[in-house]
């Protein structure tokens, strides 16, 4: 009796669970590439039935199969290296928008004592009159800008660096808002503004470059719409 139990117990021991067989197959199935295909396809060739051959017409199915596939692995490779080369090349050339202006949206810009700063508004259906209010880095309202009537479109303006006392403001992080009557209504209306970029950086993951401005904003390279100096 004790050397049957034994003799079982080993026999188990060589016995795979057929989950196991199952994952194998599967992952050995995802995994298969050029070479596996080949060796699949030799050993169909040695081990074919001499009195049925493989038909002409499967033969060269399968050897279109293999070149198919051969090229696709190739054109796989060539593709990985050309999104790779290019998201250095966007790299090094966006490098020289550090130091220059681009304009952000509802952002805190950096604004030097004694200097203006540059902003723009858009009104699609125009408006029958405009507010600009100036908000320092601590959100004290530092000014208060009003326009009249304005033609639809987009309308720039500046701001000359002055609180309501005229005195010029301390140097440091400014934000905008604007509100602007439209049809009657009293609207929010996003506020584009000149800040510098301090530095560019790339995704690894999908290549995009995002830029990075004063007071630590970053956006995506694709979203800038204007650059200045």
């Amino acid at each position: 009796m004790a050397t049957d139990t034994i003799a079982s117990s080993s026999l188990l021991q060589n016995v795979s669970r057929y989950e196991d067989v199952k994952d194998q197959a599967k992952k050995t199935k995802e995994d298969m590439g050029k070479q596996e295909f080949l060796t699949l396809f030799t050993a169909q060739l040695q081990n074919q039935n001499p009195l049925e051959p493989v038909k002409n017409e499967a033969f060269v199915a399968q050897l279109a199969q293999f070149s198919q596939l051969e090229a696709l692995t190739n054109m796989q490779g060539s593709l990985d290296t050309f999104v790779t080369s290019m998201s250095g090349e966007r790299m090094l050339n966006s490098a020289s928008l550090i130091g220059k202006k681009v304009a952000i949206t509802d952002s805190p810009t950096q604004l030097t004592s004694g200097a203006s700063m540059d902003a723009s508004i858009n009104l699609p259906m125009g408006a029958s009159g405009v507010q600009i209010s100036v908000f320092d880095s601590q959100g004290r309202l530092v000014q208060e800008l009003t326009a009249g009537p304005q033609m639809p479109g987009t309308t720039p303006f500046a701001w000359d660096g002055k609180d309501a006392a005229e005195n010029p403001v301390p140097s440091g992080l400014y934000r905008l808002t604007a509100t602007a009557v439209v049809n009657g209504q009293t609207t929010t209306v996003p506020v584009s503004t000149l800040s510098t970029v301090r530095a560019i950086a790339t995704n690894p993951a999908d290549g995009s470059v995002s830029v990075e401005v004063d007071g630590g904003k970053t956006m995506l390279l694709t979203d800038v719409k204007r650059v200045g100096l």
